[in-house]
């Protein structure tokens, strides 16, 4: 298993970032081929789909969009790829600016980006359950309370056959 801890470089007092022998490091974007493809999560008539391309220049592009009845509520460009010696996930929600989110963990178990300054979420999550669902987190500060939420979704054709 693979496993890094990005966040707990400083206490380690090295700088440099903790890799088990042979492993891919946290700028490897290769690393999280398992989450190509698209997702879907549909709740009483909501449904989001997020889509990953694969690993390709070192580089993954995303997608994701909110549909309510027939009526796009939420969308999002999204982009994962190395900064500064380390993985960024930077997000484009709705047509707002940009918010980038520096790889926190990243194992065979999931990913974890964080940025602690943005006000909700400051923490986004991955985590592969089997070959056909993942797991979307956000969590964070709001309101002065915790707040997480989980978004379960299955894996989809990239071609919906409804949509033509």
């Amino acid at each position: 298993m693979r496993f890094w801890i990005v966040g707990a470089m400083v206490a380690l007092g090295s700088g440099a970032p903790v890799r088990l022998a042979g492993q891919q490091g946290p700028s490897d974007v290769g690393a999280l081929a398992w989450m190509a493809g698209c997702w879907r999560l549909e709740v009483r008539g909501r449904i989001t789909d997020e889509q990953w391309m694969a690993p390709r220049g070192g580089l993954m592009l995303g997608m994701s969009r909110t549909v309510v009845r027939d009526t796009a509520r939420e969308w999002e460009h999204l982009q994962i790829g190395p900064r500064d010696g380390r993985l960024v996930y930077v997000a484009r929600p709705s047509g707002q600016a940009e918010t980038m989110f520096p790889v926190e963990a990243l194992a065979d178990s999931g990913v974890t980006f964080g940025n602690p300054a943005h006000d909700f979420p400051q923490r986004i999550r991955y985590r592969p359950i089997g070959a056909d669902s993942l797991v979307a987190r956000i969590e964070g500060q709001q309101g002065g309370r915790t707040r997480g939420i989980d978004f379960p979704m299955r894996r989809v054709a990239c071609v919906d056959p409804g949509s033509r």
